[in-house]
């Protein structure tokens, strides 16, 4: 019989649950069927071996006397008075603008979205309160910004700039073409014209003499200006850079054995990441809401109302059969933390493998047992990449599970192994708990990091020259 709980050798860590697992998601989500078979297929068809460690860096070129166009995320929160309300995207940004700077650069250029103006100008959506902010994180150096992203104008304003002046651009998504689409006032999707996708991305083009991407959360995008500016030399900036060698590290050149805790709602929503992982890794900790589904399946344990993924089930056989094929174990929980409602003031309860989840009671976090199984693992580990929690840690009685595993997380990197946070709710963690500069890497890229782990291309990375000499 196969035994799902017998991983303890393990020596690196790759924690994995890459769904925003909101509190609605967690317990009630939606699945169109597929059949197994149909799942495992669709998980093949990513692009053939983008390598993540030969592309060019931003210290691979000569910016000197250049126009240097950066495609930054300064897709901050605003308040109702569009005051910032967090300005880490900014902060994060700072490297790369302060580098070019440095370096000679004649003007650098900074271009990012806002929200979600759906390719029309809204107010709302301005990037305009950014100016302030930025001069005040670059000490104060004047910030030139222009009411929109392409044309005469800003191109005019860009070829007056000299002495590292930065500039920054109007929302880009205020053009259908940066997206693609646009919707109509019902709502419905409108494709742009092609030609005039072109125009947009020669107006961006036209901008620069080098490009640089800094923007990793947009990566899995082919938005245009993540792929569509056409200049010699396209590079990563710092942030980028920095994403892809923890993620090459992982998945290029991970150390072994290598082990993938993997978290989310459903294992339906999973099937492409658990695909590509497998032949990589040594062992998988599945946790998070989607472990129920195994527990029924695999064990019979009585689940209550925790959440099941029906279809989901259809593949946990495969799942099993691909980890035998590749000598990857997989771990289970083994307890749990029970509510009777999906509330903080729920009435909590605790339940084991044995006895089962009470009709009633949903699991909402795993139990003491569970997180001492996660603990010896983790601190045999020299690579941890970690994207979702094991419980609902927004509510205080189920986010102990997930306090203990970052703990072990946080204690291995302290002794030298590489943790990387794949963006998502586990990046909200590590920051809640303000642990992000104890861990060896928190990405900045959700959707992007996600992909990323399924084994697809990235345009936005693809988009990017390979390494050549400095220049």
């Amino acid at each position: 019989m196969f035994k799902p709980d017998s991983c303890l050798r393990i020596r690196n860590v790759f924690l994995i649950d890459l769904v925003h697992s909101d509190s609605i998601s967690y317990i009630s989500s939606y699945w169109h069927w597929k059949s197994p078979a149909t799942y495992i297929e669709d998980s093949r068809r990513t692009l053939p071996n983008m390598s993540l460690s030969n592309k060019l860096n931003i210290t691979d070129v000569d910016l000197k006397d250049k126009r240097v166009l950066i495609r930054v995320d300064f897709n901050v929160p605003l308040d109702g008075e569009k005051n910032i309300t967090n300005n880490q995207r900014i902060v994060g940004a700072l490297p790369t603008i302060k580098y070019a700077i440095d370096n000679g650069a004649k003007a650098v250029i900074l271009m990012s979205h806002l929200g979600r103006p759906d390719g029309k100008v809204n107010p709302k959506y301005s990037l305009k309160p950014v100016v302030a902010e930025l001069s005040k994180l670059l000490d104060g150096k004047d910030v030139i910004f222009t009411e929109d992203c392409v044309g005469p104008q800003v191109e005019e304003t860009v070829n007056k700039a000299t002495g590292g002046q930065v500039i920054l651009l109007e929302n880009l998504r205020f053009h259908a073409e940066e997206e693609g689409s646009s919707k109509d006032a019902e709502g419905k999707k409108v494709k742009a014209d092609k030609e005039k996708v072109a125009e947009f991305r020669k107006g961006l083009t036209a901008l620069g003499d080098i490009y640089i991407n800094d923007a990793f959360g947009t990566a899995h995008r082919a938005h245009s200006s993540m792929v569509g500016v056409d200049l010699p030399q396209k590079a990563a900036g710092f942030l980028v850079k920095k994403e892809l060698e923890y993620f090459a590290k992982a998945l290029e050149n991970p150390q072994r054995p290598f082990l993938a805790i993997l978290g989310g709602a459903k294992v339906s929503d999973k099937i492409q990441l658990i695909d590509n992982l497998l032949p990589k890794v040594n062992s998988l900790i599945i946790t998070g809401g989607m472990a129920f589904t195994f527990k029924k399946t695999l064990e019979n344990v009585k689940i209550g109302n925790s959440l099941f993924d029906e279809a989901g089930s259809k593949i946990v056989g495969e799942i099993v059969e691909k980890a035998k094929k590749n000598n990857v174990e997989i771990v289970l929980p083994v307890d749990y933390v029970t509510a009777d409602k999906f509330a903080a003031d729920a009435k909590v309860g605790a339940a084991t493998d044995a006895e089962g989840i009470a009709d009633g009671f949903m699991g909402l976090d795993v139990g003491p047992k569970s997180v001492e199984k996660y603990q010896e693992v983790i601190g045999k580990a020299k690579t941890i990449l970690w994207n979702g929690p094991p419980g609902v840690f927004e509510m205080k009685p189920f986010a102990n599970g997930t306090e203990k595993t970052l703990d072990a997380a946080v204690k291995a990197a302290q002794s030298g192994s590489i943790v990387i946070i794949g963006g998502g709710d586990t990046a909200t963690v590590a920051a809640k708990y303000g642990v992000e500069d104890k861990l060896s890497h928190v990405s900045t890229g959700g959707g992007a990091s996600l992909e990323l782990l399924e084994g697809k291309e990235l345009p936005g990375v693809a988009a990017l020259s390979n390494t050549r000499p400095k220049l």
